[in-house]
């Protein structure tokens, strides 16, 4: 597991391309989104390159736990009451970057079903 030279994310890892990082683990980044569709909108992402959530989970179900506790974490320091988590897995459904992340959304309200 290692990085990809090629990832956008994985060039945010290393340093390569700046982010606006609000919490950063041994496994997890978490940085803020430059498009974002919330007030609160928050990138959390594994330190190694794995193309998606249903890979990341194969590989790795303790690192999907990490990411899920960090952002429960970022949520409390953003002063968040609610938030939304979404894993996009594939580009049908909206995934454009092939790096496994979650978003984090919220400072407003949202409708359900979303989409």
């Amino acid at each position: 597991m290692d990085l990809d030279p090629q990832c956008l994310f994985c060039k945010i890892i290393e340093g390569d391309i700046p982010a606006d990082i609000v919490l950063r683990t041994a496994n997890v980044l978490a940085f803020r989104d430059i498009t974002p569709q919330a007030p609160t909108h928050i990138l959390l992402i594994p330190t190694v390159h794995v193309e998606n959530a249903a890979e990341l989970a194969k590989l790795s179900p303790t690192l999907i736990g990490e990411l899920m506790i960090a952002a429960q974490e970022v949520a409390k320091s953003e002063g968040l009451d609610g938030y939304r988590t979404v894993f996009n897995t594939g580009a049908s459904v909206g995934q454009s970057v092939f790096h496994a992340h979650l978003h984090l959304l919220g400072g407003r309200s949202f409708a359900w079903p979303p989409g």
